[in-house]
């Protein structure tokens, strides 16, 4: 038992970029350092949470719960598999310090045996506040901290002794899944399971009903302490698929050198454009501007990505301008955050239709890019989300209206009523599942007509990926990682790619899990004809817009509603490149449309990628 306490120095991890040039270097000064505090050094709050959360009756049985095991067993019973549900926080640190790796992954009864006699020693030899200690210094949170101090820095750049109850009860609930609740990849569902934190303080009696509602509307701001790392959001994307495949343990134990998919130059040289169009939109730069409306359009955010159009390998990645800037949550990546997409979406909703087979699916002849569609004062009947049928009457942009219009001069034009028409004519199930299967995640929920507008939520890189199927028809996956050295743990799927380790324990590239042709070839040669016709486009967007490029290239724009959010995606037989601009608190930009804001950026970042001067 007394091996519980041992601590151990290890070498490090190394991530690299495609090049080989070093990006970030795990090592305990820069993250996943482990400080162990006294109890009596970290908050009440994040004791209570933590017990609320992983074991209400602590207290109560002796490392092992019948009540526990007893729901378990039914559950078992019920479902004919073994659950962990039944697991104590004494048992979670038996089986995290006293169990090898190969044995802790372990289903069998054999093993859970072992893991409450294991326990059970543990609660002979130490005190129950003496558990809490160890688990709360030793417990992984995510991006690579281990313990409750290390977790305090890295999130919200403070010690643990000064997190308030709505920041211990955010950590307590990192615990259970620390990859997809991580706050800086995913906010939402980090909020999400914080709140699910305090409800269950408030049933064990930590917390009333008003005190749990008032500390779930607390804001929180991620913060980042100084270290030094280049292209911080990749970095930790790499991180934790790394922290889904191999674990944490095994990242922390060191001795790997992972080589990444990204261009540490184009990254540079992306995170420049970034900067340089958000000073220009508010006159932040050194030497200022002339343009009055500058101070008004509040614009303080962006995200970008990079992929390669043939094997998805993402080239730069930046999830904001500034990772360590607090006023803006820089540390949270916007490439991964979902947010309204505007018409950005359209060209999937015209996808469906101009496509036979999913037409066909509609009950509908397909569409050609000369077919005729209304852009007239319209009244649709649709669907709320509580199955009442409502009128919907959308506008254009412009608050024009163009009479009959080809279907290449709807998309490019990017009108509003044709689109909605076409949606109609598909279905919104059909644009769903379209957007599922090219790699949009998000799109799980109940829409309306207003969906092929940007009405449901989107990750960037799900997005830019997703724009791959107009190349050719297929899928691209992003990958982020090339191969890893010094991993000996055979075959082992990262990113969506299947690696196999050789005697060597270096990892080379298989073949892509996924790469499904979602529409034909024909098709897809139709929406990039439209999205690449700079002369269709040039009543809404003039003839020499930031959209035009000296070599071939498909693009698209999206706004929302009060300029929230701005898209441009588009993309070349090369390079897929999306870019989103808006503002960190989901406040409204003043006037910034996509074409402004976003389109300027992706216009510089495609000359980049193209190595076009």
């Amino acid at each position: 038992v007394s091996d519980a306490q041992l601590r151990a120095t290890h070498p490090t991890t190394q991530i690299l970029d495609r090049n080989g040039k070093l990006l970030y270097e795990l090592i305990d000064v820069d993250a996943g350092k482990q400080i162990d505090l006294e109890l009596g050094r970290i908050p009440q709050a994040c004791v209570q949470a933590t017990v609320a959360t992983e074991d209400s009756r602590f207290f109560l049985h002796p490392g092992v719960d019948p009540l526990a095991i007893a729901r378990a067993a039914w559950q078992n019973l019920s479902g004919g598999g073994i659950s962990s549900g039944a697991s104590t926080l004494t048992q979670q640190l038996a089986r995290n310090l006293l169990m090898g790796s190969d044995e802790r992954y372990q289903t069998s009864y054999r093993r859970k045996l072992r893991e409450a006699y294991l326990a059970w020693q543990l609660e002979r030899h130490y005190g129950k506040d003496e558990l809490l200690a160890l688990y709360l210094n030793q417990t992984y949170y995510g991006n690579f901290s281990f313990g409750i101090e290390s977790a305090a820095q890295i999130f919200f750049a403070k010690p643990a002794g000064q997190l308030s109850t709505a920041e211990c009860a955010l950590l307590a609930g990192l615990v259970q899944y620390p990859t997809g609740y991580n706050p800086l990849l995913d906010p939402e569902a980090a909020k999400g399971r914080q709140l699910t934190v305090l409800r269950l303080m408030k049933d064990a009696g930590y917390l009333d009903a008003a005190q749990a509602e008032e500390i779930g509307r607390e804001p929180l701001q991620y913060r980042s302490r100084l270290f030094n790392i280049a292209a911080p959001h990749f970095v930790m994307y790499v991180q934790d698929l790394l922290v889904q495949q191999i674990g944490a343990e095994r990242l922390r134990a060191g001795g790997l050198r992972v080589y990444t998919t990204l261009d540490l130059d184009l990254q540079r040289q992306s995170e420049a454009a970034v900067t340089r169009r958000l000073e220009q939109l508010t006159c932040r730069g050194a030497g200022g501007c002339d343009d009055p409306a500058a101070r008004s359009r509040r614009t303080d955010n962006a995200a970008a990505v990079v992929l390669d159009s043939r094997t998805g390998e993402i080239l730069s990645m930046i999830g904001s301008p500034d990772y360590f800037s607090a006023s803006i949550s820089g540390n949270v990546n916007a490439a991964l955050a979902a947010r309204q997409p505007g018409s950005a979406i359209k060209p999937f909703t015209y996808a469906a239709a101009l496509d036979p087979a999913w037409s066909s699916r509609a009950g509908q002849p397909p569409l050609t890019a000369a077919s005729i569609l209304p852009d007239l004062p319209t009244t649709f009947t649709m669907k709320n989300v509580d199955g009442a049928l409502a009128a919907y009457r959308p506008q254009n942009y412009d608050r024009q209206y163009h009479g009959p219009v080809s279907v290449r001069a709807a998309l490019a034009n990017s009108y509003n009523i044709p689109a909605v028409e076409v949606l109609e004519r598909v279905g919104v199930e059909t644009l769903r599942t379209l957007a599922s299967q090219a790699g949009i995640q998000t799109f799980t929920g109940r829409y309306g007509l207003a969906l092929t507008l940007g009405g449901g939520d989107v990750r960037l890189l799900e997005l830019t990926a997703a724009y791959g199927i107009f190349d050719d028809g297929k899928t691209v996956t992003p990958r982020a990682i090339l191969k890893v050295e010094g991993l000996e743990i055979g075959e082992v799927e990262i990113g969506d790619w299947r690696f196999q380790s050789a005697a060597t324990g270096a990892p080379n590239l298989q073949s892509p899990i996924s790469n499904l042709q979602i529409i034909s070839p024909q098709t897809a040669y139709l929406v990039t004809s439209i999205l690449s016709d700079d002369v269709a486009r040039s009543p809404s967007f003039g003839t020499n817009s930031v959209l035009s490029l000296p070599f071939p290239a498909a693009v698209k724009t999206g706004t929302t509603t009060d300029w929230r959010d701005n898209w441009t995606v588009g993309y070349s037989s090369e390079r897929l490149v999306g870019v989103w601009v808006g503002n960190a608190d989901n406040s409204p930009m003043a006037g910034v449309s996509g074409v402004d804001g976003a389109g300027p950026v992706w216009h510089d970042i495609m000359r980049l990628a193209h190595r076009v001067a």
